[in-house]
């Protein structure tokens, strides 16, 4: 298995440096698709004068540093989603990954739960240690040390976020019971026609309507699909690493982010195409 290989050799094995450039490629996509949708639903009038995100910018910065970073937020966005279309284009690679990662990072400045930012950050860090990130869209595949820490790395941070959530889960008897997924499917199927924004979901219309009544056969329902992603995140870091299973897994993988991105596709497209586009790093 590479993985070990690497680390019993100090990360002097060599391994293929196409599968961290396949992953910048995935990386600068899904950060353009996050970036661009940033500027709908409001985003673009965040830190708009009088807003109530500029006042709380203001009590939480001061007032100067609020006012700065409310100067600096449309610029940022402009050239941060340019830095991403040409980092996945493979132009500049280096310098569009520090423009990505600093854009990136100014959500944490405003953002309530920047979760998704942290794994962002992490995950580009990653690709800011390899030393071969490639140019343009061609894949190289000559085996060199190049990548070898950069990909380990990259391994090591999608297995901490996986069993991470795994264990906040197993803690959580709300969602092992699937009393938190009955609870949640519940809740939007009576307020779905009620949102402010359309798309916020992408929930087939017979998932909600069979099980959003909160009935206990619902609830025993969501216990099993509770209970099958606890198993999936922790199995699937171990099972990636294993070439004889690893399209199988891939597979699962690709399915249960699906679901998950269904849920909140917005606000879990970076969680998710992040996750399944780390899957190059474990082959």
């Amino acid at each position: 298995m590479w993985f070990f290989d690497a680390l019993t050799s100090g990360f002097r094995s060599p391994t293929d440096p196409g599968r961290l450039q396949l992953f910048r490629i995935v990386y600068g996509s899904v950060l353009a698709a996050r970036f661009a949708l940033a500027f709908g639903q409001g985003g673009w009038k965040t830190f708009a004068p009088g807003s109530l995100s500029l006042n709380i910018a203001k009590r939480r910065f001061g007032p100067r540093r609020g006012h700065l970073l409310a100067g600096v937020y449309r610029p940022v966005l402009i050239l941060r989603t340019a830095a991403a279309g040409t980092l996945a284009a493979g132009l500049a690679p280096r310098l569009s990954l520090l423009l990505v990662l600093a854009g990136a990072a100014m959500e944490l400045l405003y953002l309530k739960s920047p979760s998704a930012v942290r794994f962002t950050l992490l995950t580009g860090a990653c690709l800011l240690v390899a030393g071969d990130l490639g140019h343009g869209l061609r894949i190289d595949h000559h085996p060199s040390t190049a990548n070898t820490w950069a990909q380990a790395l990259l391994v090591i941070v999608t297995t901490d976020l996986y069993w991470n959530s795994a264990f906040q889960k197993l803690r959580s008897r709300q969602f092992r019971t699937g009393l938190f997924l009955a609870q949640w499917m519940h809740a939007y199927t009576q307020l779905k026609d009620q949102l402010p924004y359309r798309r916020q979901h992408a929930i087939p219309t017979i998932v909600h309507r069979h099980t959003g009544n909160l009935t206990t056969r619902d609830i025993r329902l969501w216990h099993l699909v509770a209970v099958t992603v606890i198993a999936a995140e922790i199995a699937l870091p171990i099972v990636l690493l294993i070439p004889s299973v690893t399209p199988y897994a891939v597979a699962a993988g690709i399915g249960m982010h699906t679901a998950f991105t269904c849920l909140k596709p917005r606000q879990l497209l970076t969680f998710s195409g992040l996750s399944v586009g780390s899957y190059t790093a474990f082959a």
